[in-house]
Protein backbone atom coordinates (compact mmCIF):
# COMPACT_ATOMS: atom_id res chain seq x y z
CA UNK A 1 0.00 0.00 0.00
CA UNK A 2 2.73 2.76 0.88
CA UNK A 3 4.41 1.86 -2.70
CA UNK A 4 1.25 2.43 -4.41
CA UNK A 5 0.99 5.64 -2.09
CA UNK A 6 4.57 6.24 -3.75
CA UNK A 7 3.70 5.32 -7.20
CA UNK A 8 1.01 7.87 -7.23
CA UNK A 9 3.00 10.92 -5.46
CA UNK A 10 4.96 10.25 -8.06
CA UNK A 11 2.68 10.46 -11.15
CA UNK A 12 1.01 13.61 -9.65
CA UNK A 13 4.84 15.19 -9.30
CA UNK A 14 5.90 14.43 -12.59
CA UNK A 15 2.05 15.60 -14.41
CA UNK A 16 2.79 18.85 -12.52
CA UNK A 17 5.87 19.27 -13.12
CA UNK A 18 4.91 18.53 -17.04
CA UNK A 19 2.43 21.38 -17.23
CA UNK A 20 4.46 23.87 -15.54
CA UNK A 21 7.32 23.14 -17.81
CA UNK A 22 4.75 23.14 -20.92
CA UNK A 23 3.39 26.67 -19.86
CA UNK A 24 6.74 28.04 -19.60
CA UNK A 25 8.27 26.85 -22.57
CA UNK A 26 4.86 28.02 -24.50
CA UNK A 27 5.11 31.33 -23.17
CA UNK A 28 8.66 31.67 -24.28
CA UNK A 29 9.80 28.67 -27.15
CA UNK A 30 13.73 28.40 -26.64
CA UNK A 31 14.84 29.27 -30.46
CA UNK A 32 11.38 31.35 -30.94
CA UNK A 33 7.97 29.70 -31.58
CA UNK A 34 8.70 28.96 -35.28
CA UNK A 35 11.60 26.46 -34.76
CA UNK A 36 9.00 24.09 -32.75
CA UNK A 37 5.94 24.62 -35.10
CA UNK A 38 5.12 21.78 -37.39
CA UNK A 39 2.18 20.82 -39.70
CA UNK A 40 0.01 17.42 -38.76
CA UNK A 41 -1.72 14.89 -40.43
CA UNK A 42 -4.97 17.33 -41.25
CA UNK A 43 -2.39 20.19 -42.62
CA UNK A 44 -2.67 22.08 -39.00
CA UNK A 45 0.23 23.54 -36.82
CA UNK A 46 0.87 21.85 -33.55
CA UNK A 47 4.00 22.44 -31.56
CA UNK A 48 6.45 19.95 -30.30
CA UNK A 49 6.99 21.76 -26.90
CA UNK A 50 4.79 19.26 -25.43
CA UNK A 51 7.83 16.85 -25.57
CA UNK A 52 10.42 18.36 -23.87
CA UNK A 53 7.63 18.98 -21.19
CA UNK A 54 6.98 15.21 -20.64
CA UNK A 55 10.72 14.46 -20.51
CA UNK A 56 11.23 17.22 -18.05
CA UNK A 57 8.25 16.46 -15.61
CA UNK A 58 8.89 12.67 -15.85
CA UNK A 59 13.01 12.94 -15.18
CA UNK A 60 11.98 15.07 -11.94
CA UNK A 61 9.45 12.65 -11.00
CA UNK A 62 11.61 9.82 -10.99
CA UNK A 63 14.73 12.06 -9.35
CA UNK A 64 12.11 12.30 -6.61
CA UNK A 65 11.76 8.61 -6.52
CA UNK A 66 15.42 8.05 -6.37
CA UNK A 67 15.46 10.63 -3.35
CA UNK A 68 12.13 9.03 -1.81
CA UNK A 69 14.14 5.10 -2.17
CA UNK A 70 17.34 6.53 -0.12
CA UNK A 71 15.31 8.40 2.65
CA UNK A 72 13.31 5.08 3.01
CA UNK A 73 16.24 2.67 2.88
CA UNK A 74 18.09 4.98 5.51
CA UNK A 75 15.07 4.29 7.87
CA UNK A 76 14.88 1.35 7.41
CA UNK A 77 11.62 0.94 5.87
CA UNK A 78 12.49 -1.16 3.03
CA UNK A 79 14.57 -3.98 2.40
CA UNK A 80 15.96 -2.51 -0.99
CA UNK A 81 19.34 -0.46 -0.56
CA UNK A 82 19.46 3.37 -1.31
CA UNK A 83 22.26 2.47 -3.85
CA UNK A 84 20.53 0.37 -5.42
CA UNK A 85 17.20 2.96 -5.51
CA UNK A 86 19.97 5.55 -6.91
CA UNK A 87 21.26 3.47 -10.02
CA UNK A 88 17.57 2.48 -10.93
CA UNK A 89 16.74 6.48 -11.02
CA UNK A 90 20.26 7.21 -12.41
CA UNK A 91 19.31 5.15 -15.13
CA UNK A 92 15.87 5.82 -16.13
CA UNK A 93 17.15 9.78 -15.84
CA UNK A 94 19.96 9.51 -18.01
CA UNK A 95 18.29 7.22 -20.71
CA UNK A 96 15.18 9.66 -21.05
CA UNK A 97 17.95 12.78 -21.23
CA UNK A 98 19.85 11.77 -24.03
CA UNK A 99 17.23 10.20 -25.79
CA UNK A 100 15.13 13.57 -25.43
CA UNK A 101 18.54 15.35 -26.59
CA UNK A 102 19.11 13.35 -29.68
CA UNK A 103 15.35 13.61 -30.01
CA UNK A 104 15.01 16.88 -29.87
CA UNK A 105 18.09 17.51 -32.31
CA UNK A 106 16.55 15.89 -35.19
CA UNK A 107 13.57 17.65 -34.39
CA UNK A 108 15.04 20.89 -34.80
CA UNK A 109 17.72 20.11 -37.38
CA UNK A 110 16.18 16.93 -39.45
CA UNK A 111 15.01 17.33 -43.17
CA UNK A 112 12.71 14.01 -42.77
CA UNK A 113 13.71 13.55 -46.27
CA UNK A 114 15.17 9.94 -44.88
CA UNK A 115 13.23 7.88 -42.33
CA UNK A 116 13.52 4.23 -40.43
CA UNK A 117 16.24 2.17 -40.59
CA UNK A 118 16.59 1.05 -43.98
CA UNK A 119 16.68 4.99 -44.83
CA UNK A 120 18.84 5.70 -42.58
CA UNK A 121 21.55 3.41 -43.20
CA UNK A 122 21.27 3.59 -47.32
CA UNK A 123 21.96 7.29 -47.03
CA UNK A 124 25.24 5.96 -44.88
CA UNK A 125 26.25 4.11 -47.27
CA UNK A 126 26.36 6.56 -49.92
CA UNK A 127 28.28 8.90 -47.77
CA UNK A 128 25.51 10.93 -46.21
CA UNK A 129 25.08 11.45 -42.04
CA UNK A 130 21.31 12.12 -41.45
CA UNK A 131 20.32 13.71 -38.20
CA UNK A 132 17.73 10.52 -37.99
CA UNK A 133 21.35 8.27 -37.91
CA UNK A 134 22.86 10.48 -35.48
CA UNK A 135 19.66 10.11 -33.24
CA UNK A 136 19.87 6.19 -33.05
CA UNK A 137 23.64 6.61 -32.61
CA UNK A 138 23.18 8.34 -29.81
CA UNK A 139 20.54 6.87 -28.40
CA UNK A 140 21.87 3.70 -28.84
CA UNK A 141 25.19 4.95 -26.77
CA UNK A 142 22.71 6.42 -24.51
CA UNK A 143 21.51 3.12 -23.96
CA UNK A 144 24.71 1.03 -23.34
CA UNK A 145 25.49 3.76 -20.28
CA UNK A 146 22.47 3.84 -18.86
CA UNK A 147 22.10 -0.02 -18.86
CA UNK A 148 25.52 -0.30 -17.38
CA UNK A 149 24.38 2.35 -14.33
CA UNK A 150 21.52 0.23 -13.52
CA UNK A 151 24.05 -2.65 -12.91
CA UNK A 152 24.05 -6.43 -13.55
CA UNK A 153 26.11 -8.90 -15.49
CA UNK A 154 27.40 -8.24 -19.18
CA UNK A 155 24.02 -10.09 -20.26
CA UNK A 156 21.82 -7.95 -18.43
CA UNK A 157 24.02 -5.39 -19.41
CA UNK A 158 23.26 -6.14 -23.49
CA UNK A 159 19.43 -6.76 -22.76
CA UNK A 160 18.81 -3.50 -20.80
CA UNK A 161 20.17 -1.33 -23.41
CA UNK A 162 18.37 -3.06 -25.96
CA UNK A 163 15.26 -2.27 -23.92
CA UNK A 164 16.30 0.99 -23.76
CA UNK A 165 17.12 2.31 -27.28
CA UNK A 166 14.38 -0.68 -28.84
CA UNK A 167 12.04 1.32 -26.39
CA UNK A 168 12.60 4.74 -27.81
CA UNK A 169 12.93 3.75 -30.85
CA UNK A 170 9.69 1.64 -31.02
CA UNK A 171 7.24 4.75 -29.30
CA UNK A 172 8.47 7.04 -31.62
CA UNK A 173 6.90 5.10 -34.48
CA UNK A 174 3.33 5.09 -33.13
CA UNK A 175 3.72 9.10 -32.84
CA UNK A 176 1.82 9.96 -36.48
CA UNK A 177 -2.14 10.27 -34.89
CA UNK A 178 -2.61 12.40 -31.91
CA UNK A 179 -2.47 10.49 -28.69
CA UNK A 180 -1.53 7.56 -30.17
CA UNK A 181 1.97 7.10 -28.50
CA UNK A 182 0.79 8.01 -25.21
CA UNK A 183 -1.67 5.68 -25.26
CA UNK A 184 0.87 3.44 -25.81
CA UNK A 185 2.89 4.31 -23.23
CA UNK A 186 -0.18 4.03 -21.20
CA UNK A 187 -1.07 0.59 -22.29
CA UNK A 188 2.92 -0.24 -21.97
CA UNK A 189 3.70 1.27 -18.35
CA UNK A 190 0.11 0.03 -16.94
CA UNK A 191 1.08 -3.67 -17.58
CA UNK A 192 4.81 -2.45 -16.23
CA UNK A 193 3.38 -1.38 -13.37
CA UNK A 194 1.62 -4.70 -12.39
CA UNK A 195 4.68 -6.06 -13.18
CA UNK A 196 5.87 -4.32 -10.20
CA UNK A 197 7.96 -1.66 -11.75
CA UNK A 198 7.01 1.42 -9.87
CA UNK A 199 9.41 3.72 -11.67
CA UNK A 200 6.93 3.86 -14.64
CA UNK A 201 4.61 5.90 -12.62
CA UNK A 202 7.06 9.28 -13.65
CA UNK A 203 6.68 8.92 -16.90
CA UNK A 204 2.81 7.88 -16.78
CA UNK A 205 2.08 11.32 -15.33
CA UNK A 206 3.91 13.22 -17.63
CA UNK A 207 2.59 12.00 -20.61
CA UNK A 208 -1.38 11.65 -19.52
CA UNK A 209 -1.09 14.95 -17.81
CA UNK A 210 -0.46 16.26 -21.60
CA UNK A 211 -2.72 13.78 -23.64
CA UNK A 212 -4.95 16.29 -23.63
CA UNK A 213 -3.34 19.02 -25.48
CA UNK A 214 -1.83 15.83 -27.75
CA UNK A 215 -5.61 14.33 -28.16
CA UNK A 216 -6.31 18.28 -28.87
CA UNK A 217 -4.14 18.65 -32.12
CA UNK A 218 -2.85 21.51 -30.05
CA UNK A 219 0.51 19.60 -29.43
CA UNK A 220 2.58 16.62 -30.45
CA UNK A 221 5.58 14.30 -28.89
CA UNK A 222 7.44 14.67 -31.64
CA UNK A 223 11.13 12.90 -31.61
CA UNK A 224 12.11 14.32 -28.23
CA UNK A 225 9.02 13.28 -26.37
CA UNK A 226 8.69 10.26 -27.96
CA UNK A 227 12.36 8.75 -27.77
CA UNK A 228 12.53 9.96 -24.41
CA UNK A 229 8.99 8.18 -22.85
CA UNK A 230 10.13 4.65 -24.70
CA UNK A 231 14.01 5.21 -23.61
CA UNK A 232 12.25 5.47 -19.71
CA UNK A 233 9.61 2.95 -19.97
CA UNK A 234 12.62 0.68 -21.43
CA UNK A 235 14.67 1.51 -18.62
CA UNK A 236 11.87 0.61 -16.08
CA UNK A 237 11.82 -3.23 -17.25
CA UNK A 238 15.31 -3.54 -16.03
CA UNK A 239 14.26 -4.99 -12.88
CA UNK A 240 11.72 -7.77 -14.73
CA UNK A 241 12.94 -11.59 -14.80
CA UNK A 242 15.45 -11.95 -17.44
CA UNK A 243 13.18 -14.25 -19.73
CA UNK A 244 10.25 -11.24 -19.37
CA UNK A 245 13.22 -8.98 -21.02
CA UNK A 246 14.27 -11.25 -23.73
CA UNK A 247 10.60 -11.37 -24.87
CA UNK A 248 10.19 -8.29 -23.93
CA UNK A 249 12.85 -7.34 -26.88
CA UNK A 250 11.91 -10.03 -29.06
CA UNK A 251 8.65 -8.13 -29.27
CA UNK A 252 10.25 -4.59 -29.79
CA UNK A 253 12.09 -5.58 -32.75
CA UNK A 254 10.01 -7.56 -34.39
CA UNK A 255 7.76 -4.81 -34.39
CA UNK A 256 10.52 -2.56 -35.18
CA UNK A 257 11.42 -4.99 -37.88
CA UNK A 258 7.93 -5.01 -39.22
CA UNK A 259 7.84 -1.56 -39.32
CA UNK A 260 9.90 -1.04 -42.21
CA UNK A 261 7.54 -3.05 -44.51
CA UNK A 262 3.89 -2.17 -42.89
CA UNK A 263 2.09 0.53 -42.25
CA UNK A 264 0.80 0.31 -38.59
CA UNK A 265 -1.56 3.15 -39.30
CA UNK A 266 -3.08 1.15 -41.96
CA UNK A 267 -3.29 -2.25 -39.45
CA UNK A 268 -4.86 -0.14 -36.65
CA UNK A 269 -7.47 1.51 -39.41
CA UNK A 270 -8.41 -2.26 -40.70
CA UNK A 271 -8.45 -3.65 -36.96
CA UNK A 272 -11.94 -2.30 -35.47
CA UNK A 273 -10.91 -2.44 -31.96
CA UNK A 274 -7.65 -1.08 -32.15
CA UNK A 275 -9.47 1.80 -34.18
CA UNK A 276 -11.70 2.77 -31.36
CA UNK A 277 -9.11 3.29 -29.23
CA UNK A 278 -7.27 5.22 -31.34
CA UNK A 279 -10.04 7.40 -32.15
CA UNK A 280 -10.84 7.89 -28.27
CA UNK A 281 -10.94 11.31 -27.15
CA UNK A 282 -9.46 12.42 -30.82
CA UNK A 283 -11.23 14.28 -33.14
CA UNK A 284 -13.84 12.72 -36.30
CA UNK A 285 -11.45 11.98 -38.99
CA UNK A 286 -11.86 14.28 -41.67
CA UNK A 287 -14.80 12.82 -44.38
CA UNK A 288 -14.48 13.21 -47.80
CA UNK A 289 -16.34 16.05 -49.83
CA UNK A 290 -19.16 14.86 -51.92
CA UNK A 291 -18.56 15.39 -55.45
CA UNK A 292 -20.21 18.05 -56.93
CA UNK A 293 -22.73 16.54 -60.17
CA UNK A 294 -21.28 18.02 -63.10
CA UNK A 295 -22.83 21.02 -64.72
CA UNK A 296 -24.59 20.88 -68.01
CA UNK A 297 -24.46 23.30 -70.09
CA UNK A 298 -27.38 24.39 -72.10
CA UNK A 299 -27.49 26.38 -75.02
CA UNK A 300 -28.90 29.50 -75.61
CA UNK A 301 -32.19 29.09 -77.78
CA UNK A 302 -33.05 31.87 -80.80
CA UNK A 303 -35.66 33.73 -80.86
CA UNK A 304 -37.67 32.45 -84.02
CA UNK A 305 -37.96 34.79 -86.44
CA UNK A 306 -41.66 36.68 -86.65
CA UNK A 307 -44.25 35.51 -89.75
Amino acid sequence: MRRAGYAAAAGACAAGAARLAYSAMSRRPPGGPKAWSRTNHRGEPVTLLEGPAVAVGAIVAVLAQGVQASLAAASGSTRTSGSSGWRCAAAMVLGGAGAAAFGAYDDLAGSGDRRGFRGHIGALRQGEVTTGAVKLGGIGLTGVVSAALAGGSPADVILNAGLVAGGANLLNLFDLRPGRALKVAAVSGALLGAAGQDSVAGPLGAGLALLPEDLGERAMLGDAGANALGAMLGASAAGLSRPARIALLAGIAGLTAASEKVSFTKVIARTPSLNRLDMLGRRPAPQPSAPQPPLVMIPAQRPEPAG
